[in-house]
């Protein structure tokens, strides 16, 4: 029997905000452990919370972004469960109303878009981290990350394979990092998911009995997670067992998941309204205000780029998937005087590459739009070559250098006076006859020779364009 793999995710955002989500502690990641921390995001007996104004207005952003209606009157409730690094003993969330619902994404695959459905977004604090370590026994537990504010985005099972999901989840960190809300750096626990995976035979449209999965830490895990969850319900349907809706633990590194209990229903987290808190009101004015602040979005920029621009579909999708990258792109488009195709390819090959080697941001390299303009202007003026361009980019990412002044000391001007190449060619042919007669005797890769003795002659500054073509002409002749 063939099986059709059902997908729902479940992804936590944390918003970029100065301070928590229900007291003036900072937010941030990495500081000394316990140290930001007051009575308030420790629970301690008899403190009050009040709701930063800030994290709404992300939320609600969000919501905006992913074509969700937003809730300008609702609540939050409490989420009661026992665990160590959850010191009330209960989580502030929004349980029946959510700040946003009734959503969707689209997303790209294989040159095919697909809606995935939003069911809803709503805010709530993160939990403490246990810390484990052969340094001592037991588990200690660092609540510094208690009441950091979270965004919990909730979709729809509309997935139906792994790839699916990652491109999901791909599209949702483009959006918030475009609407500048999180930061999305899984590796510091900025955004992550939980997965719902159940399978069913092909054709049916009766949904199966979902697990979910926690611990999932990157989007390639989520994507080895759900392939081995999917796997695993059916091979246990073949042999007749029955699946139980369960919690399970992903294991990365050993590329399968354990039980860790069975699953709770939300009546078993007792929710009810939270009563230290208020009702949330934004009026319809300040929704509107927020809905004005939302930038073109990837997908936007996708279709933009291939329709009125000319770019492949797949340097597009590279190009608005990274917001640093994105900005460079328009920046250089919007000075004009080059090709875009060549602008992406400068982007996506010598920029991408430097980025990735040294571990730094556009932002907080030498280069600008400017200077990558001025580059690509010079290449495609016959000024100098495109090896040239990649030895001035060189000189700017390392030493800021001035283009003019690299051209000039390291001789990158390009020949392109046919008077003065006519001169190279004749030279390398006088001097290379038997290359000659190879190429008029068929031998033509005896071409590719004499172009190189003639950009040799010139020590690279020949337009290599020109020296073919002249080259050609005399050998044809």
């Amino acid at each position: 029997m063939e099986y059709e793999t059902i997908v729902g995710l479940e992804v936590h955002a944390e918003l970029n905000t100065k301070t928590k989500i229900y007291c003036s502690c900072k937010n941030a990641f990495g500081l000394e452990v316990n140290t930001q921390i007051c009575p308030i995001c420790t629970g301690m007996p008899g403190t009050l919370p009040t709701l930063n104004e800030k994290v709404v207005e992300y939320a609600v952003k969000m919501g905006h972004a992913t074509n969700c209606s937003i809730n300008n009157v609702c609540k939050q409730d409490r989420k009661n469960y026992f665990y160590p690094d959850l010191p009330k003993a209960y989580q502030i969330s929004q349980s029946d109303i959510p700040l946003c619902e009734h959503g969707y994404v689209d997303i790209m695959l294989d040159g095919e878009e697909k809606r995935i459905g939003i069911t809803r977004i709503h805010i709530e604090e993160d939990a403490g981290k246990m810390l484990h370590n052969d340094a001592f026994q037991g588990s200690l537990v660092d609540f510094n990350r208690c009441g950091v504010p979270l965004i919990e985005i909730v979709s729809e099972p509309d997935m139906r394979s792994s790839a699916e999901a990652k491109a999901y989840l791909e599209t949702l960190k483009s959006i918030l990092q475009y609407i500048d809300i999180s930061d999305c750096k899984m590796q510091e626990g900025s955004i992550r998911c939980d997965v719902n995976v159940s399978v069913r035979p092909k054709g049916s449209t009766e949904f199966g009995t979902r697990c979910e999965m926690k611990n999932v830490n990157s989007f390639s895990a989520a994507m080895r997670a759900i392939d081995y969850e999917s796997n695993r319900q059916i091979e246990a349907i073949e042999r007749g067992e029955t699946i139980n809706q369960e919690t399970r633990r992903w294991d990365d590194m050993k590329g399968m998941n354990f039980l860790l209990r069975s699953k709770e229903d939300a009546q078993d987290y007792r929710y009810f309204p939270e009563p230290d808190l208020t009702t949330i009101y934004i009026p319809k004015e300040k929704v509107e205000e927020l809905k004005s602040q939302i930038p073109e979005l990837p997908n936007a920029k996708i279709k933009r780029y291939v329709k009125e621009l000319g770019i492949p579909q797949t340097d597009a999708e590279l190009i608005a998937e990274n917001l640093p990258r994105c900005r460079l792109f328009d920046d250089c488009i919007e000075l004009g005087g080059v090709s875009p195709k060549n602008v992406s390819n400068w982007i996506l090959a010598d920029v991408s590459k430097y980025m990735n080697e040294t571990g730094k941001d556009i932002a907080e390299s030498n280069l600008t739009a400017e200077k990558l303009v001025k580059i690509i202007k010079l290449i495609e003026s016959g000024s100098i070559s495109n090896n040239s361009g990649k030895i001035i980019f060189e000189e700017i990412m390392q030493n800021n250098a001035d283009i003019d002044k690299v051209i000039e000391e390291k001789g990158l001007a390009q020949i392109s006076d046919d008077s003065a190449i006519e001169k190279i060619v004749n030279d390398v042919l006088s001097a290379n006859q038997k290359s000659v007669d190879d190429y008029r005797g068929g031998k033509t890769n005896a071409l590719g020779f004499l172009v190189g003795q003639c950009m040799k002659a010139s020590k690279g500054q020949a337009n290599p364009a020109k020296c073919k073509e002249l080259v050609l002409k005399y050998l044809e002749s």
